[in-house]
């Protein structure tokens, strides 16, 4: 579940992601250029040979770089390479055979392809033997595929058929290919007039296949709205079109987006392909002011009755005082939402004469509903609430599931009662389920018994893997309670195919199968898939293979007064250490959010910064996700003191625990991530060598009229009360208190060097919020260093960015401990 300050990792991620959170969800050798010998580096560079032996001239430096930095630039990129060459699986499908003991899988796969600044996507099928006495086998197919151009793929329930989607860009037309198994069936070219591109961003994103595979419901972009007209004359009555060549088109009204990472998208509107004949027509009767996502076919009885989608519908006024206004929505899980249904505008005519009437499912009593899914029987819909995020104001929180009971007839009615199967879990005790933080659900979830959902969910500082059986509400957990974590990719019958990863153990992909049942919990096996998809080169191997990593407890320290029982537990530190740990650097690494939280799940940035020779420390303060919601809700209203007092307790635990140096820290931190770096070099300048922020939230009173996310500022300065202070016209008072909270107010007292990577496009977090501290820093003598990213959102998450962006992590931090 990613965060609505994005953590230092793309989601979630989920949330993350949420998680997604909310998915920030990178060696060199020192080159001699002295008369005399420099003083011996604190760490040395793993691959020194890698060194070039050329030389720039002074008019060829790159701005930035100087003849102490170069050779480590060098150095550090060519290691930097081998980590970013490192495929991903992105999704996993796993279709029935015709043999029971046998099964296909397909592998959706990307790499980076740093020269094209983007993800090579392919395919790698496989055949999947299973004899049932726990032995596994996986035949791969010799070579991947790769698909060029594609925005997404989705197969059909019954793995024949197979949608891909190729958007269009700069306004051109949206290609829809339907595949069988061994050509393309039908190819449609969806011009802009019927609508732009298909959201495929895991949130508006939702494509369906309906039962019988003859139709396909899915959200894209609205088509253009009509725009006033100019030529000689002036204003043209009749309009004009792209063909005209003495006409110009002007703006017209300004209509307002969703914010970061949806400028220039328009309005999510929903669709339906009749695969037949191609035609698509559009689902009318849905009011502008919602915005829909997450469609999927509701069951129907088998007598002709109407077919109806269930879908996500989100308000645009959600503004203060319910105004007009589309806050920002990408890892917000606190905009309300609630589930709809409408018939299919595939009809008999007689069934389905003028415009459709939309049914609202979940207004009572729910103010979030998303993520619907219904059981193999039809009997019931199940969906994921934020309805703790919605009401506190939080941007993320710990959800909760529920079901309606849906009915016999196939006919949706208003007042379908909604039954809860997991609870929000408040105050959870030591080691026991610590609540659902889960950002989405398989195409097909569900353990052939129809009643037990299997799922992914933060649970403290791992990613788990859960059943939850609907009927009763059970909650298990599925996956091997250890320090690694686990992510599900799909499910093959009542097994299930998973990847497992720790913060400097690249992914591994498991099969895992029921092997015993004892009263209502089941224990499961895991193997280990041979598999070429998650290759590791030998030199990333040796790097990271005396690396350790832990999940530290560390004891909230008073006062007590006030606190809930849930912020009065310990909440947790990943700590990824060197061997002698205490005679190597360490980086403290902080998320953004601050409602996210870091997972012990491979990092390929910090896997890097530890082959560098650097412990690495990722604190979850209170106020992450994954420890319950009174530990969480205990922040809002203590930003800039209790999350900093956390890190600080933190690094001073391992401190007192002998396994790092106190002299020899470094922190970075993205987003509310940077928000704490500035913080902590401001209140307690003595304790960094250096720092590094990325998009960092610096002056909350600056960022209040600027950012897509307003409300997010009163929030997390006042708690829960900011939402009744929420103004787009803040007081002179609550600016102040904004300021007060703020980095910035303690900037008189940096002393640490500090790089700052910001992104020129950051809706979130504008890059006027940096540079405004950047330049006060200078202005009273700071060493600082700023790269911006002309092209990035607030992730700073294109190839090339990301690439060039945690290299100069890397050098800043060897450039200071050496000094």
């Amino acid at each position: 579940m990613a965060s609505v300050l994005s953590p230092s990792h793309s989601i979630i991620s989920h949330y993350s992601s949420l998680r997604h959170c909310c998915s920030f969800p990178r060696t060199f050798s020192f080159l001699r250029l002295f008369s005399k010998p420099p003083r011996a580096s604190l760490i040395s560079s793993p691959i020194s040979t890698m060194g070039s032996s050329d030389t720039l001239s002074e008019k060829d430096m790159p701005l930035g770089l100087d003849a102490s930095t170069v050779e480590e630039y060098s150095s550090q990129s060519k290691l930097l390479l081998e980590f970013t060459k490192m495929p991903t699986v992105d999704k996993a499908w796993a279709f029935k055979s015709d043999n029971d003991n046998t099964s296909k899988a397909m592998f959706l796969v990307s790499q980076t392809n740093l020269l094209a600044n983007k993800r090579r996507k392919s395919i790698l099928s496989t055949h999947i033997s299973n004899s049932g006495n726990q032995t596994v086998q996986f035949q791969w197919s010799p070579f991947p595929i790769e698909i060029t151009g594609v925005s997404t793929v989705v197969p059909s329930p019954s793995g024949l058929k197979l949608l891909v989607v190729r958007n269009g860009e700069s306004e051109s037309p949206t290609k829809l290919e339907i595949w069988n198994q061994c050509q393309v069936e039908k190819e449609i070219n969806v011009q802009q007039s019927v609508h732009g591109s298909i959201y495929t961003d895991a949130w508006f994103e939702g494509i369906s296949w309906n039962k019988e595979e003859t139709l396909i419901a899915y959200v894209a972009e609205e088509p253009p709205l009509p725009k006033p007209s100019f030529n000689d004359s002036g204003f043209s009555k009749k309009g004009s079109n792209e063909k005209d060549s003495d006409t110009w088109k002007g703006q017209g009204d300004w209509e307002e987006e969703w914010g970061e990472t949806y400028f220039k998208k328009r309005r999510p509107t929903l669709f339906v392909l009749d695969i037949s004949s191609g035609e698509i027509r559009a689902v009318e009767g849905v009011s502008r002011s919602l915005s829909i996502g997450q469609v999927v076919w509701a069951p129907h009885s088998s007598n002709g009755s109407t077919a109806y989608l269930v879908f996500v519908g989100w308000s645009s006024e959600n503004g203060f005082q319910n105004t007009p206004r589309k806050l920002g929505i990408k890892y917000c899980y606190n905009r309300p939402c609630s589930l709809y249904t409408i018939p299919s505008p595939f009809q008999n005519e007689s069934k389905n004469e003028g415009i459709s009437t939309v049914t609202e499912l979940t207004r009572h009593g729910l103010s979030s509903a998303f993520f619907p899914v219904f059981s193999p029987d039809g009997d019931y819909l199940v969906f994921l609430s934020a309805k703790s995020a919605v009401d506190s104001g939080a941007h993320g929180a710990t959800c909760s599931l529920h079901k309606i009971e849906w009915p016999s007839d196939g006919v949706p009615k208003p007042e379908l009662t909604i039954h809860d199967v997991v609870p929000v879990v408040m105050c959870p005790n030591e080691e026991s389920f610590p609540g659902l933080y889960c950002s989405g659900f398989l195409s097909n979830p569900w353990l052939s018994d129809g009643s037990t959902i299997v799922v992914s969910s933060v649970w403290r500082s791992r990613d788990a893997i859960l059943s939850i059986n609907i009927l009763s509400g059970e909650v298990s957990q599925v996956s091997p309670d250890s320090d690694y974590s686990w992510d599900l990719l799909s499910l093959d019958g009542d097994n299930i195919i998973a990847v497992s990863s720790c913060t400097i153990d690249p992914p591994k992909v498991k099969y895992g199968h029921c092997t015993a049942k004892s009263g209502q919990s089941s224990r499961w096996t895991w193997v280990e898939v041979s598999n070429p998809l998650l290759t590791c080169s030998g030199k990333i191997k040796s790097f990271l293979s005396d690396r350790n990593i832990d999940i530290l407890k560390v004891p909230v320290t008073g006062p007590f007064d006030g606190l809930s029982n849930g912020a009065k537990n310990p909440y947790e530190a990943i700590f990824a250490s060197c061997k002698e740990s205490a005679s190597h650097p360490t980086i403290l690494v902080l998320h953004g959010g601050p409602h996210s939280v870091f997972t012990s799940s491979y990092y390929k940035s910090y896997a890097f910064l530890s082959s560098l020779g650097f412990n690495i420390l990722m604190v979850n303060y209170r106020g992450s996700l994954g420890f319950g919601e009174e530990a969480l809700q205990s922040l809002p209203g203590n930003i800039g003191s209790q999350d900093v007092n956390d890190v600080l307790a933190a690094l001073d635990y391992v401190i007192e625990k002998g396994l790092i140096d106190a002299n020899k820290v470094a922190v970075v931190g993205g987003s509310h991530g940077g928000f704490l770096t500035t913080h902590l070099i401001g209140q307690a300048p003595d304790r960094f060598v250096a720092a590094v922020a990325r998009n960092p939230v610096c002056n909350l009173s600056l960022m209040v009229g600027t950012t897509d996310i307003p409300d997010w500022v009163y929030f997390e300065s006042y708690g829960k009360e900011g939402k009744n202070y929420f103004s787009e016209s803040p007081s002179v008072e609550y600016l102040s208190l904004f300021y007060q909270k703020s980095p910035i107010s303690h900037l008189s007292k940096v002393k640490t060097p500090v790089l700052f990577l910001l992104a020129a496009q950051d809706l979130r977090v504008p890059i006027s919020n940096g540079l405004q501290y950047v330049r006060a820093l200078r202005e009273r003598g700071g060493e600082v260093k700023v790269i911006v990213f002309p092209d990035d959102v607030h992730g700073i998450d294109r190839p090339q960015s990301d690439f060039e962006g945690f290299l100069n992590v890397g050098v800043w931090f060897k450039k200071h401990f050496n000094k």
